[in-house]
């Protein structure tokens, strides 16, 4: 008999016990009674002894599930085949070229039962990997164990000078290991995946998440050829993108830049990029904290390019057109808060001069003018209030305050007091350029059909064409001249937001943007370039976004314009044919 049914055996002969004798007709013992209350008191005793085994052997048991789950390159057990050999798809750039794909490697591993001499195998092994580490090594192969794991994904070179070696109690196993060939300028897009190529950031996370971690989880994917993802990227234009983001960065002594190519019909991302990034092929700076993905993964007050919006919502409400003007004359008071211009004109602006000025006056009454409720659903129709949805998996959701109120309006119409990703301020300029559709962003190829079908309208096409116009003028006669490229007619706003540095706004620490659009009289692309805590470059005299962001989205276009399939047009009277395009009058 086992030890629980003896428990259990010996516990019901002790609750029966009689309480008085007496004797029946027939001359017998008759038991008068059982003893109910130490019977209910022993039966507590055997179900609590029963929840005690089960929850013993459920901690032993879910102890167990978590080391069978547990993936440490130092572990003693043997990985399974459908781990080291799964395959992943090759990924391609949209013109097909590759941008991650699989190579055959493999890994070293000792069996510590037949290794002769411990001292002689650590001295040979480490002549050959110096990184190795001595004691670790030496404890490894003095384990009393079958297997153990001592490098992983060798070179050919180090393989065949361990064999040369003669260590008997050591071998080789057979693995796959991802290769980028593009190396860190895809990094942030593609990701990278860990040890056991399982997808851990970018679009190689993507990809498990929809279904290729199960399918190489059961096996499905060991030697499969399997079909490429073809991702929206243009490699030409990324090499190009980050090639100017590093020159900017280098040029103006800053902390970080970012950069996105958006095709405005599709939504599809052509090119993004950020700087410091890092090597997918060698990721081990990649959780840095000055290395995340800025234009997704981090959020920022974006300054005056969030005017943009901001003049598009009067506009589309019908509170202004482009003949309103607003008093910016002297600063504007709401509450205990001063609103001041950073170049006050002291008179009255109309709704092209507060845009080409930059005035936050204006822009602050453009927005008290429409109202919060109206403000909230248009900043939110644009996208620019919710977390992003793209297959990206580094995405950051939008910091919006708590409570709105006159003054959280008014600061908000300059870009201040708001925290959006930059890529969703591209997004939402987008949909301002190609005549008031909205579309969430995108990584894959996307047909300008299959984007119509999961598209919103959410301004007018009036409004769309307004904000062309303004684009256009601003870079001709206003901040973002440093931008233009001539013969691509490009458009854009700039914005110049103090950081925030220990609750208060910096006035040596910026983040800089300018957000474009081009050729602006049928926008085919938005450009926007983010540069993050930028000094004054040698020889140039201002600090603001149109000397530092704007020159760098004009060297983007310059060079990307060509494979971009946009050929330059020159008219005499550029200015005069957006007028006529305009609402200049009522």
């Amino acid at each position: 008999m086992s030890f629980l049914p003896r428990v259990v055996a010996l516990n019901r002969k002790s609750f029966v016990r009689t309480r008085t004798r007496k004797w029946g007709a027939d001359g017998r013992l008759a038991v008068q009674g059982v003893n109910k209350r130490s019977g209910a008191r022993a039966g507590n005793r055997v179900a609590l002894l029963m929840i005690g085994f089960v929850v013993l052997y459920g901690a032993v048991g879910a102890r167990m599930a978590q080391y069978g789950m547990e993936r440490n390159d130092d572990t003693a057990s043997v990985a399974p085949p459908n781990r080291l050999l799964a395959s992943r798809p090759d990924i391609l750039d949209r013109n097909g070229r590759v941008l991650a794909t699989d190579i055959r490697t493999v890994s070293l591993y000792a069996e510590p039962r037949k290794i002769v001499d411990v001292d002689d195998a650590v001295e040979k092994l480490s002549s050959v990997l110096p990184s190795l580490d001595r004691k670790t090594l030496y404890h490894k192969l003095k384990a009393n164990s079958a297997f153990q794991w001592i490098k992983r994904q060798l070179t050919p070179k180090q393989q065949s000078r361990i064999l040369a070696l003669g260590v008997p109690g050591i071998g080789f196993r057979p693995e796959t290991r991802r290769f980028y060939p593009a190396g860190a300028t895809t990094s942030h897009i593609v990701g990278f995946v860990n040890i056991d190529n399982n997808g851990i950031a970018g679009m190689e996370k993507y990809i498990d998440r929809q279904g290729l971690s199960a399918l190489a989880g059961a096996g499905l994917t060991v030697d499969q050829k399997m079909q490429p993802v073809r991702l929206s990227i243009d490699l030409r234009v990324q090499h190009i993108v980050r090639d100017e983001l590093l020159a900017g960065m280098k040029k103006f002594n800053a902390i970080g830049a970012g950069a996105v190519v958006l095709k405005v019909d599709t939504g599809e991302v052509i090119a993004l990029a950020s700087v410091p990034d890092f090597n997918p092929n060698n990721p081990v700076h990649a959780q840095d904290k000055n290395r995340l993905n800025r234009m997704t993964a981090g959020t920022y007050e974006m300054g005056s390019v969030f005017k943009t919006f901001t003049t598009a919502m009067a506009l589309d409400t019908g509170v202004a057109n482009l003949k309103s003007s607003y008093d910016a004359s002297h600063p504007l008071r709401i509450g205990g808060f001063l609103i001041h211009d950073f170049h006050n004109m002291h008179r009255a602006l109309t709704v092209p001069e507060v845009f080409i000025h930059s005035s936050n006056i204006g822009s602050a009454r453009e927005a008290l003018d429409v109202g919060i409720p109206r403000q909230k659903a248009f900043l939110k129709r644009l996208g620019l209030l919710t977390r992003m949805n793209t297959e990206l998996p580094e995405v950051a959701t939008p910091f919006t305050p708590k409570v709105w109120k006159p003054v959280n309006s008014a600061t908000v119409a300059f870009g201040h007091g708001l925290n959006t990703t930059p890529l969703q301020t591209a997004v939402a300029a987008a949909a301002l350029m190609n005549g008031g559709k909205f579309m969430e962003p995108t990584f894959l190829p996307r047909t300008e059909k299959q984007a119509m079908a999961v598209s919103k309208q959410v301004v007018k096409p009036q409004t769309a064409k307004d904000m062309r116009y303004l684009f256009r003028l601003n870079v001709m006669h206003g901040s973002g001249g440093n931008a233009d490229v001539q013969g691509y007619r490009v458009g854009g706003k700039t914005g110049t937001a103090d950081k925030v540095v220990n609750g208060r706004y910096s006035k040596s620490k910026n983040f800089n943007s300018f957000l474009a659009a081009f050729p602006v009289d049928d926008p085919k692309y938005v450009v926007l370039v983010s540069i993050d805590e930028p000094h004054r470059a040698e020889g140039e005299w201002g600090f603001t976004a149109g000397f530092n962001a704007a020159p760098m989205v004009g060297a983007i276009i310059r060079r990307s314009a060509s494979a971009l399939g946009v050929d330059p047009k020159f008219a005499v009277n550029d200015a005069a044919t957006l007028v006529s395009q305009s609402t200049l009058s009522d």
